[in-house]
């Protein structure tokens, strides 16, 4: 299964060609994934920079690191970022506990790399830079997830398709699929998320649909853009868990009016809302999005899997995505997810379009 992950990467996710640069972030648990893409990359004549941090590494950083060692930035991520064809980020965590930062030092860390997060959403947004983020199974994420590192190993493959006989054929038939979705979504100015506690609408107007089949994020499965940044009004409940600051954050209802949030509560972790929303541009939505990923079916406390479960909305707080019109900028991008499979409906100006967690096509 690493070899049919390794190579799903690196020929459909990335679809590397000879004398591109590949540069890849992880953790040395990703060891076995990572050998597997670099000898892929070797034989069809890649160029490979890897970079692969320790246990605790930004951790111990953030906590001790001077000022001068929190704006030190490798210079291969400096070039990657500016330069490189590809990028792949391969998450692989030692543990998921929460971590209480000095905020200045993580202030300091943050706005060092700000000139390359930026470059990185332009390039990958114009097409300069292909990019994918996928999941490495590690005994902290399964434990996250409430599974066993076997059943963890299982519910990544299978979400990734990579029991299927030709998972490639399988992500380019759901391209297809939302291809048509899409195609649909674009014929509307305004959607409507609409469920028992959820009524919320937005703009879409001079904005674009994106396909997410998986050359993105592996697993994908889904459709998103960037609403209009003023045009979101209403209220909405994200019913799904999420984890912020690597805190837990439940039941989010937030009010929105204009396009900024203007109230919001938590049944837990609402300490979490207000540390966000002192973070410059995240009252604004920068996403609405569609999960179509039905191999998916519970919540795994990651965002790389909830958000695309088939059958549930997601909207992120913070940056917008330019490739979809977006322009809201933020140092934060966080996807909040709502279920739509019991009475959910979206409407596209005012036509039920989607209903009980399916399109209507």
């Amino acid at each position: 299964m690493i070899d049919r992950y390794a190579q799903l990467l690196v020929d459909y996710s990335l679809y590397l060609d000879k004398g591109e640069k590949l540069y890849i972030q992880s953790t040395t648990l990703a060891e076995p994934l990572l050998k597997e893409i670099y000898k892929l990359c070797i034989e069809r004549g890649v160029l490979i920079s890897i970079e692969m941090a320790i246990e605790g590494q930004q951790d111990f950083l953030l906590h001790h690191g001077n000022e001068h060692q929190l704006q030190h930035i490798s210079s291969v991520y400096k070039e990657a970022m500016q330069t490189y064809d590809a990028y792949l980020f391969i998450r692989a965590p030692y543990h998921h506990d929460a971590i209480e930062y000095n905020e200045d030092k993580r202030k300091i860390f943050s706005e060092a790399r700000k000139p390359y997060r930026e470059a990185y959403y332009k390039r990958n947004g114009n097409g300069e830079m292909k990019r994918s983020l996928c999941q490495f199974p590690t005994s902290s994420s399964a434990e996250l997830a409430k599974m066993s590192l076997e059943e963890y190993e299982q519910f990544i493959f299978n979400a990734c398709k990579l029991y299927d006989a030709d998972p490639k054929a399988s992500w380019l038939e759901l391209s297809k699929l939302q291809s048509e979705i899409i195609n649909k979504l674009s014929q509307y100015k305004t959607i409507r998320y609409k469920n028992e506690f959820t009524d919320i609408q937005f703009s879409t107007a001079g904005r674009t649909w994106i396909n997410s089949d998986g050359k993105t994020n592996m697993p994908s499965g889904e459709v998103y853009t960037s609403p209009v940044e003023d045009s979101v009004n209403g209220y909405i409940l994200f019913d799904y868990p999420s984890r912020y600051f690597g805190e837990d954050v439940q039941d989010v209802r937030l009010k929105v009016e204009s396009g900024v949030v203007t109230s919001w509560e938590a049944k837990k972790g609402k300490k979490i809302l207000d540390k966000v929303f002192d973070i410059e541009g995240s009252r604004v939505f920068g996403e609405a999005a569609i999960g179509t990923n039905y191999n998916i079916t519970q919540s795994t406390n990651n965002i790389l899997f909830d958000e695309k479960i088939g059958g549930t909305v997601h909207m992120a707080l913070g940056q917008s995505y330019p490739q979809a019109g977006g322009m809201n900028k933020s140092n934060i991008h966080w996807d909040l997810i709502a279920n739509m499979k019991s009475g959910g409906r979206i409407y596209g100006d005012n036509e039920v379009i989607y209903e009980d967690g399916q399109f209507l096509l």
